[in-house]
């Protein structure tokens, strides 16, 4: 049986409109091309909410730090439980996080496909549609950057799902 696992990667859980879009757009995108989406916008949402209600101070800061530890975790375990990354690349600069679970997946041999529908320039030089070692991570796999979900989405699915016939 292949793997169809696809890791979600990018910042969407860090506000509202976008966790919204990641969950009630993007996921079942995934799924209705024959793939299961993983997703770190998740499991410690809850706790995430309450250690940030903590006031500020020492007991919030240890919390925060075991939380994080354990997210961290747990983004590793899925990306290594995937065959397939799909990477959000929009703003001014591709999120931190989203380039380090690019280069990771990249170096498991995960196949990676990006989308930026981001308008505004964010390359190094007229070569490259975001950061040059990003793109180089994502294209060594066989992928490349998108300027649309769709697009981007079709070709995981291409990649991960085993040919009919």
């Amino acid at each position: 049986m292949n793997n169809t696992n696809v890791y979600l990667a990018g910042p969407d859980g860090f506000t509202p409109v976008l966790l919204a879009w990641h969950r009630d757009i993007l996921m079942p995108a995934v799924a209705a091309a024959g793939l299961t989406p993983l997703s770190p916008w998740g499991k410690l949402a809850d706790e995430f909410a309450a250690a940030l209600a903590l006031p500020p101070g020492p007991e919030r800061v240890e919390v925060l730090a075991d939380l994080d530890g354990r997210a961290g975790a747990a983004n590793a375990q899925m990306i290594d439980a995937s065959a397939g990354l799909l990477a959000q690349l929009d703003g001014v600069d591709v999120d931190s996080g989203t380039a380090s679970e690019i280069g990771y997946g990249s170096a498991r041999g995960l196949f990676i496909a990006g989308v930026r529908t981001d308008f505004r320039p964010a390359g190094d030089n007229e070569g490259t549609k975001v950061n040059l070692q990003v793109e180089y991570f994502i294209t060594r796999t066989g992928g490349r950057v998108h300027a649309a979900i769709e697009p981007a989405i079709a070709e995981l699915a291409a990649a991960l799902r085993p040919q009919d016939g």
